[in-house]
C-alpha cells in the first residue's frame, strides 16, 4: 500500500482508506465492521474516515471501541461535524465546533483526532467564528489539522484569506470516473495551496464494480437492494449509465484489473488526491480495492476509458 503526504501537513495516509458513511453506520452488523477493519490494517490501509452523523454516533462508537486495539500512532483518523445531530445540535458556529468535537472523541475514546472536517458549509454560520473555533481545537490538541467537504471556490477562497487563524490541509468532495465536476476549480485551487483531495464515493455508490447491468434488477445482497444503503444511488442507477459502465469491462481485463481496481487506479491517477475512501461489508471487498494502489494507468486505457462513460460523466 502506497501512501501520499495529505496537504501542507505532515499526516501520510494510505492511498486506499476505510469510510464508515453507509456500511458502518447501520448497513451492517458489528462483526463485519470488525472483520473489515481488521482486513483494512492487513492490508496496509492506516486511514479511517467517519462523521458524528453517521448512524448519528454509531459508526464512531463501533470504531471507538474497535480502534482502541490497535497502536494510536498506526492508524489516521478522521471525523466531521456539520448535519444534524438532534432538533437544536446542527452546523458550525462556535458552540457546535465545541460540542461535537467533545462528543465525538468520547465516543471515538481518543483525546484527539488527526484531522476534523467540516461536513458542508454552514451558511447560518459567519465564516470568521468556524474558523477561529476550528484554530482553537487544534491549539486545544484535540483536533491536528482541519479540512471541510463540498466547499466551492469561493467558500475555500474566503477561508484561505482568513488571519491568524488554521489552514486547511484536506477537501473531501466526491470524486469518480463518472462525476468529475471538483476538476475544473476545486482541484487546482486546492493544489495552489497545500490542500489534498479525499474523495468519497470513487465506485460512484458501488455502480463501477459492474455488479448493476442494465435491464436487470439490483443484485440482493447489493448497495441498491439495501432500505438502509440504497438511498443515494439512484442517480447512476440507469441503463443508459449502466450501459457505459459495462463498456469498461474489456479496458479492465485487458490491463489485469478487476473494474473496482480500474475505477480506483483512475481516481488515483491525480496527483492532488490524497487519498480514495472505499466502503465495505466484507473482508474481501478491501482485499480487492486495496490492489489499486501504485496501478498506473497508460494514457491509452485513459483515453478508452474516456471513450467509454463520455456521454454520462457528470462535470
Amino acid at each position: 500500500m502506497r501512501r501520499r503526504r495529505l496537504g501542507d501537513s505532515d499526516l501520510e495516509v494510505s492511498e486506499i482508506s476505510l469510510g464508515s458513511w453507509l456500511t458502518f453506520s447501520g448497513g451492517v452488523e458489528r462483526d463485519q465492521i470488525e472483520a473489515c477493519t481488521k482486513a483494512a490494517f492487513d492490508a496496509g490501509i492506516n486511514f479511517f474516515d467517519t462523521a458524528n452523523v453517521y448512524g448519528r454516533g454509531a459508526a464512531e462508537t463501533a470504531w471507538g471501541e474497535i480502534l482502541k486495539r490497535y497502536p494510536r500512532d498506526s492508524f489516521v483518523v478522521a471525523t466531521k461535524l456539520y448535519f444534524p445531530m438532534s432538533d437544536s445540535d446542527r452546523g458550525l458556529s462556535a458552540a457546535q465546533v465545541h460540542k461535537q468535537i467533545d462528543a465525538s472523541l468520547a465516543r471515538l475514546q481518543m483525546d484527539h483526532v488527526d484531522l476534523y472536517q467540516c461536513h458542508r458549509y454552514d451558511t447560518d454560520t459567519p465564516l470568521e467564528e468556524t474558523m477561529a473555533a476550528l484554530t482553537e481545537v487544534v491549539r486545544s490538541g484535540k483536533a491536528r489539522y482541519i479540512g471541510f467537504s463540498e466547499w466551492t471556490p469561493e467558500q475555500i477562497s474566503a477561508a484561505l484569506t482568513l488571519p491568524r487563524v488554521e489552514k486547511f490541509v484536506s477537501s473531501q468532495p466526491q470524486y469518480s470516473l463518472l462525476w468529475r465536476g471538483p476538476e475544473a476549480e476545486v482541484f487546482p485551487l486546492c493544489a495552489a495551496h497545500g490542500i489534498s483531495q479525499i474523495v468519497w464515493s470513487p465506485l460512484a455508490q458501488g455502480i463501477l464494480t459492474g455488479k448493476y447491468t442494465p435491464g436487470s434488477p439490483p443484485p440482493p445482497d447489493s448497495r441498491a437492494a439495501s432500505e438502509v444503503m440504497g438511498g443515494f444511488i439512484g442517480r447512476f442507477l440507469n441503463d443508459e449509465v449502466l450501459g457505459a459502465v459495462q463498456r469498461l469491462r474489456p479496458i479492465a481485463a485487458e490491463a489485469g484489473l478487476t473494474m473496482s481496481q480500474l475505477a480506483l487506479a483512475w481516481v488515483l491517477r491525480e496527483d492532488n488526491v490524497a487519498s480514495a475512501i472505499i466502503g465495505a461489508s466484507r473482508p474481501q471487498q478491501v482485499q480487492e480495492n486495496v490492489a489499486a494502489s501504485g496501478v498506473t494507468l497508460t494514457d491509452d486505457q485513459l483515453a478508452a476509458i474516456d471513450a467509454a462513460v463520455g456521454d454520462v460523466i457528470a462535470t
